[in-house]
């Protein structure tokens, strides 16, 4: 069972216009995989407001992972991946890389994304597109992964079993 924090950015939903259909998506998958949901907020498209939001709850402790939804495409309000990049210790390029490759078969648009996903201190924060649908795509494709990183950044896996021949590589 992870600790999960849910970090919408909407500019909309912030000022109470728009539901949080993103959100509900998060807490629906990760509440009905056995996790709890610890933290939860909406925020504006401003940068100064999600990376202190992030670095709040990720420094804290609560939170064994930060998922954000919204703010990761290319219209000049999408300021989310910067926003976490300014408080990552660690970037774990290969989340976004998997959830653009994945998703791109059903959404060709998906390779337009920015997401990103990285470590902030024992916090592991991933950025999700805004889309309801978009959500369930890119967690369907790392919500797999997830305790395995989490496991690794708190120190509770310090080795990794070589794979069999022709199936992956060793970390």
């Amino acid at each position: 069972m992870l600790n999960v924090g849910i970090l919408t950015i909407s500019d909309k939903g912030a000022r109470g216009e728009r539901e949080d259909a993103s959100g509900n998506v998060i807490r629906e998958m990760l509440s009905s995989a056995g996790n709890r949901i610890v933290k939860y907020d909406i925020v504006p498209d401003e940068v100064p407001i999600i990376a202190a939001r992030l670095a709040e709850w990720a420094d804290e402790g609560s939170a064994d992972v930060i998922l954000t939804t919204g703010g990761t495409g290319l219209a000049p309000r999408d300021v989310t991946p910067e926003a976490t990049l300014s408080v990552l210790h660690k970037v774990a390029p290969g989340i976004g890389e998997a959830m653009r490759a994945k998703t791109a078969s059903v959404a060709p648009t998906a390779v337009l994304s920015r997401a990103v996903a990285g470590v902030r201190g024992k916090c592991f924060i991933i950025n999700l597109p805004g889309s309801p649908r978009a959500v369930r795509e890119c967690l369907d494709v790392v919500l797999p992964v997830i305790p395995h990183a989490v496991d690794i950044i708190k120190g509770i896996v310090t080795e990794h079993k070589v794979p069999e021949a022709g199936k992956g590589h060793a970390h």
